[in-house]
């Protein structure tokens, strides 16, 4: 059970008006509705602390980097939980030859859990065990058991813990249908952490691992197979992207080996790209028929695909309108906003924005202002982009091609999981506590920091 921790007494219409109005929009999975880190019409707070604009603060249980996802009047939250019985002794098999066993050894039971929230209050409105077991395999020292997040269109969530399985829920938290791909061999036991994307009535998981790497499209109804195919690819951490060419749908994975753009109906490889690093994890982004594609672990890679037109091999060719080697981020993935890419050096708190068109700098890498660490992703919406820090601080600048800081926040946790942003209101999944920031009336009524729109 979420423990109730504190909620603010906003008034009644500020509640009302933080549900829905000119402004409200869901944010159903990891990346917001447009895949970008964007929330297009969301207008979250640029200042707060413990003890200022804080709707509600609720203690999860268990640990988890699963980002929460929302959806109309529910907040959907992935954790895993330590079972109240010890583990069954059993021995751990040791590595394979050539693999390094690091980080946390997977020593007891989890309760693999999902609960469902109501967003303006935190209040539980229901918790499902979707399975109790002991991992096979270890995480890295930062990482989590419950990595990847839950996707959800409104009607059902979905809850992927990786090895464990996938679990389809209703709206109601009744189980809809629950399917296991398989066990998962990491990278050094790092851990899983893609996450699935929902596109219309197709759920689409990547599994890239050390043992035999594949893609896979369910039907999001009933979870049975539309497609897999085979992937070349050792173990990553990317989230697939969707973008839409000629009217057809597909699916981008980024990868060590290759970038690769699946057609989402057949599963069939449209277009493919070499050049990225070691351990790629950033999720592409894209916009205006240009998608954007990089890593940032033993080396540094970007590239600017143009859509229109990408098929078969694109490396060296066209297709790649420009380039960037320097300063991109090895964990956190970027947010592309009002055609400026905005991105990290590796996992800390170091900015870079390029224009999205042609590659051009416009500022970078420069400091960000109170940040020590960083794995969240960034986030943009009502002119500000927001960088989350592993030591708690939040610092908000103005989207443009100057380097502005509006706010520094710090608050009384960790945050290794991506904000998301709904209407009014900020969302952060912490360590031990998810957050919920939005401007009290009194200071809605002030005048908005200097360079916010």
């Amino acid at each position: 059970m979420i423990h109730f921790a504190r909620f603010r007494a906003f008034p009644a219409l500020l509640i009302l008006g933080l549900l829905a109005g000119p402004a409200f929009a869901d944010w159903p999975q990891w990346r917001g509705p447009d895949g970008n880190g964007v929330a297009p019409d969301a207008n979250p707070p640029v200042t707060w602390g413990e003890e200022k604009n804080i709707l509600y603060k609720v203690e999860i249980p268990g640990q988890g980097h699963a980002s929460p996802v929302v959806a109309g009047d529910r907040l959907y939250l992935l954790s895993a939980v330590d079972a109240d019985e010890p583990a069954a002794e059993t021995e751990e098999e040791e590595p394979a030859e050539g693999r390094r066993r690091r980080g946390v050894a997977p020593d007891r039971e989890l309760h693999f859990k999902v609960f469902a929230l109501d967003r303006t209050t935190g209040e539980t409105v229901w918790e499902r065990t979707a399975i109790t077991t002991r991992p096979h395999e270890g995480t890295h020292t930062d990482g989590s058991w419950a990595a990847a997040s839950a996707v959800t269109d409104g009607d059902r969530v979905w809850a992927f813990f990786g090895s464990r399985g996938i679990y389809a829920y209703s709206h109601a938290g009744e189980l809809l249908w629950k399917k296991q791909l398989g066990e998962m061999t990491t990278r050094n036991a790092f851990g899983e952490g893609a996450t699935p994307i929902l596109a219309g009535n197709t759920l689409v998981i990547p599994w890239d691992h050390e043992g035999d790497s594949f893609a896979v499209a369910l039907d999001a109804s009933t979870g049975a197979e539309r497609w897999r195919v085979t992937r070349d690819e050792p173990t990553s951490w990317s989230t697939p992207h969707v973008v839409e060419v000629t009217g057809k749908p597909q699916v981008v994975l980024n990868g060590t080996g290759r970038v690769r753009a699946y057609d989402l109906e057949s599963g069939k490889v449209v277009w493919e790209v070499g050049g990225m690093t070691v351990n790629a994890i950033p999720s592409p982004v894209s916009a205006d028929g240009l998608l954007y594609v990089m890593s940032g672990f033993r080396g540094n890679m970007l590239k600017a695909v143009r859509l229109a037109g990408a098929e078969g091999d694109i490396t060296g060719k066209e297709a790649v309108v420009w380039t960037y080697d320097k300063d991109t981020p090895y964990v956190p993935s970027p947010v592309l906003y009002n055609g400026i890419l905005y991105f990290l050096k590796h996992n800390g708190g170091i900015l870079t924005a390029l224009d999205a068109d042609s590659g051009k700098v416009h500022y970078g890498p420069v400091r960000v202002e109170g940040i020590e660490g960083v794995y969240a992703s960034l986030v943009a919406a009502d002119g500000r982009v927001y960088v989350t820090g592993r030591n708690g601080a939040v610092t908000v600048l103005a989207a443009g091609p100057e380097m502005k800081t509006l706010a520094v926040n710090s608050l009384e946790d960790a945050f290794n999981a991506s904000p998301a942003l709904v209407g009014g209101t900020l969302y952060l999944r912490g360590r031990s506590h998810l957050y919920a920031i939005a401007e009290s009336e009194e200071d809605r009524k002030k005048p908005s920091a200097p360079g916010a729109r």
